[in-house]
């Protein structure tokens, strides 16, 4: 017997699957010419990596494990990596059984398996965040590089409220090819590093702050109006949307476009 399916026999007799997930994974499922693999209550996209150089990555927030354990069941058996983020420990604790070589990251919220074919992407990035309090958002980032196999120095609490860590550490953040901020409160930080380095910086606003901050507003305005030119913002808390622009830039830089 096919060693997949007696695994998967063996989680439906020992409860970590359900009757109706063990038939999605059996079951023909329909595949179009785009290249989707129909679910019925997902078309998952097993053909993005061709597309895009990243496979499909998985929103884990209004998913239930279910349906998160039956997409990553569907990337998995197209041989695709798996990638999925804001997913909750609880939900984690429902879909680890499943696919125990999901590698769990509670603070990103994020879990991952890479395909060990899958060849890394050159390139390194700076990850630096302004306070601890922003290291939820980093490190989703930081897993995003990682699963694509970009190599990531960390620089970590060196907000403007002590300029002086930043400045320690400025040389060392200049040797990679790409910056990502993440900083909260008024966002200061991506002013800053605009004005200190010339890689291409990607900033992140986090909902860290008190009152006025206004749930990341303040960070998101502050850096969309900085006297910094060139800086590129993306949504509040959206660390994993800077890292895939850093891995765009990457990949057109492999390329030698």
């Amino acid at each position: 017997m096919d060693g997949k399916l007696t695994a998967l026999l063996t989680d439906l007799a020992e409860g970590r699957l359900s009757i109706a997930e063990a038939a999605a994974q059996i079951a023909p499922r329909e595949e179009s010419e785009s290249g989707f693999d129909n679910l019925g209550f997902a078309r998952v996209d097993v053909d993005r990596f061709e597309r895009q150089g990243v496979p499909e990555v998985v929103y884990g927030e209004g998913k239930s494990s279910d349906e998160i354990s039956s997409i990553v069941g569907a990337l998995l058996q197209a041989e695709q990596s798996v990638f999925v983020t804001r997913v909750s420990d609880e939900k984690v604790r429902d879909i680890h059984p499943i696919y125990p070589q999901l590698k769990h990251n509670s603070r990103a919220r994020c879990l991952s398996w890479r395909n060990p074919s899958w060849a890394k992407l050159g390139g390194r990035v700076a990850l630096v965040a302004a306070g601890t309090s922003d290291l939820a958002v980093a490190e989703e980032a930081r897993e995003t590089l990682l699963f694509r196999g970009v190599d990531c120095e960390t620089f970590f609490d060196v907000g403007v409220a002590g300029l002086h860590r930043l400045l320690a550490v400025l040389d060392e953040i200049k040797k990679n090819d790409v910056v990502i901020c993440v900083a909260g409160m008024e966002g200061a930080l991506s002013s800053v590093l605009g004005g200190l380095v010339a890689q291409p910086l990607i900033s992140v606003p986090t909902s860290v702050g008190y009152g006025a901050a206004l749930g990341g507003w303040a960070a998101l305005t502050g850096m969309l109006t900085a006297c910094s030119s060139g800086v590129s913002v993306v949504n509040i808390d959206n660390g994993f949307g800077a890292a895939m622009a850093a891995l765009r830039i990457l990949q057109l830089r492999e390329r030698g476009a």
